[in-house]
């Protein structure tokens, strides 16, 4: 198996793909966000990893062309946002204003959270980019001294999650208005909480991958002060 995997140039991607169908398939039947087919992807495909004994190196050597989709899936977000730039010129103060409340609010709780567990500055300033994309939470990470490969696994485990809660948090706080929505889910979750953001609306959607970008770039410098706090 190991061997016809390694054969295959595409056979990485195939899984990767194959495994999200399939737990976009489970969603779809229980209609619950709990079942999120990126996480359910990810299981899918460590187990099948292990029982095959297939390394990473491997997997990675097919499924790396995937990430090649990524830059353009990001780029289409701004659709959305440019039917909705009315939205974005009436609000954009209270855009802005959100959107650092956002990423102030994530730092500050990373350093609570490292004072409270004793966490040496590698690994609190590993977690402080816990909120933005994998490209600029990793450089920022490695900016700051911090372990970059730990970063990445953080990052997505942060939109797994916020995906995943997204609405329920929403409906607790009885936030109801869709810019706030968009907003609060992608300066929390980024782009893996945007496509829960996509589904509530097309104005949630917008404002949530406008958060993605902005709140990327507040992060690089919010980032740099909070480094110095540890």
């Amino acid at each position: 198996m190991k061997e016809l995997f390694a054969s295959a140039s595409f056979a990485g991607a195939a899984l990767t793909m194959v495994a999200f169908f399939f737990g976009s398939m489970i969603k779809d039947k229980f209609k619950s966000q709990f079942f999120n087919p990126i996480l359910i992807a990810i299981v899918i495909i460590i187990t099948f990893l292990f029982t095959t004994g297939i390394d990473y190196d491997t997997y990675n050597s097919g499924a790396k062309y995937i990430s090649w989709f990524l830059t353009p899936a990001t780029v289409s977000l701004a659709i959305p946002l440019y039917r909705q730039i009315e939205q974005l010129k009436n609000n954009v103060f209270a855009i802005l204003t959100g959107i650092f409340s956002g990423v102030v609010a994530s730092a500050v709780g990373i350093l609570t959270l490292a004072l409270i567990f004793g966490l040496s500055h590698p690994e609190y300033v590993t977690l402080l980019p816990k909120s933005v994309t994998s490209a600029i939470g990793m450089g920022v990470a490695e900016e700051l001294g911090g372990v970059y490969a730990i970063t990445v696994p953080v990052i997505i485990i942060t939109g797994i999650f916020g995906n995943i809660i997204a609405s329920s948090v929403l409906d607790f706080c009885k936030i109801t208005n869709p810019v706030a929505k968009g907003l609060a889910i992608g300066t929390a979750a980024h782009g893996t909480g945007t496509t829960r953001a996509i589904e509530l609306g097309e104005v949630e959607g917008a404002m949530s991958g406008l958060s993605i970008a902005v709140a990327g770039l507040m992060t690089v410098v919010v980032a740099q002060i909070f480094a110095m706090l540890h």
